[in-house]
């Protein structure tokens, strides 16, 4: 288990690592391979005990309370945190790079997880074809255009507690690796398997070469498919559900792509549900036709 460090506590905002933790903190996402900034006591623990490899620990005074549990749940892990990576700063100095309104005075820069497309689709390198029977059917959840990153890390949210498979961030959706993101997803985009910026163009290729239906969610319910009373689409297959822009949708492209269209009937007095929410309800009616066995709402 690792020991509290008796590194001097850091005092300069010039330090190399407060500028680190400054734009981690403080950006809207890691850049290339840069590490990913986290800020609360419970974010970093459960990403510690999951085995997201931490590459440094910054704790403020007012912290220190937090810091037994981490430094267990590190002890816990294959990769731990090396005495030197636990950095200590004054409490003046934490509030002036923390990223939330109420610091809570522990933040960890986490290096990025690594997933392949066939870990998107619930897969290992030798368990076969995407769509065969089982499971560990793949169900991907693609964000194509949410801006948003309180909506992001809802759906995050959302896929990991009904079963998603996996995450695709299309290029244009606000980084699932921010930290609100991350905060709003209660550290579910450190854990679900995730691929990031990809173009729309070749995420629904990789799609059709893997054998997995496309599921638009979609203001327009057409093609005969979906509408508000009629029969809802099998989710029950290797699917992907498209979920696009909190103000206009999915693109065309995507709709005219897609296999099926799904809508969410509501009062005409309401003109749309943010994407955080559409996301959800579509994913738990996936977990329900796949737990239950149906193929339609009123199975």
């Amino acid at each position: 288990m690792v020991e509290h460090t008796t590194e001097d506590v850091i005092t300069s905002r010039e330090n190399r690592w407060i500028k680190m933790f400054r734009a981690g903190l403080r950006g809207s996402g890691p850049s290339g391979d840069e590490p990913i900034a986290v800020e609360g006591p419970k974010l970093i623990e459960d990403a510690l005990r999951y085995g997201v490899e931490a590459e440094a620990v910054l704790v403020s005074e007012s912290g220190e309370r937090d810091m037994e549990k981490i430094l267990r749940a590190a002890g816990d892990s294959e990769s731990g945190i090396a005495r030197s990576r636990v950095l200590r700063t004054t409490d003046k100095i934490f509030e002036a790079i923390s990223g939330t309104e109420s610091s809570q005075g522990v933040a960890a820069l986490f290096r990025q997880p690594v997933w392949d497309f066939e870990e998107i689709l619930g897969l290992g390198s030798s368990q076969g074809d995407a769509s065969a029977a089982g499971p560990n059917r793949a169900l991907v959840l693609v964000m194509a255009g949410v801006q948003d990153p309180g909506n992001v890390g809802t759906i995050f949210r959302s896929a990991e507690a009904f079963g998603a498979s996996g995450v695709i961030a299309a290029r244009g959706t606000a980084d699932p690796w921010s930290p609100k993101a991350v905060r709003a997803s209660a550290g579910s985009s450190l854990r679900l398997p995730l691929l990031r910026g990809m173009p729309t163009s070749v995420v629904l290729a990789q799609l059709r070469i893997s054998k997995i239906k496309i599921v638009a969610a979609s203001l327009r319910a057409s093609k005969g498919e979906v509408a508000g009373g009629q029969a809802l689409p099998d989710l029950r297959e290797p699917v992907a559900i498209f979920v696009g822009s909190e103000g206009s949708g999915l693109a065309s492209e995507i709709e005219s792509a897609a296999d099926a269209r799904i809508s969410i009937p509501m009062s005409a007095t309401v003109e749309s549900l943010n994407a955080g929410i559409a996301a959800s309800i579509i994913l738990y009616e996936a977990a329900r036709q796949r737990k239950m066995g149906s193929t339609g709402a009123g199975s």
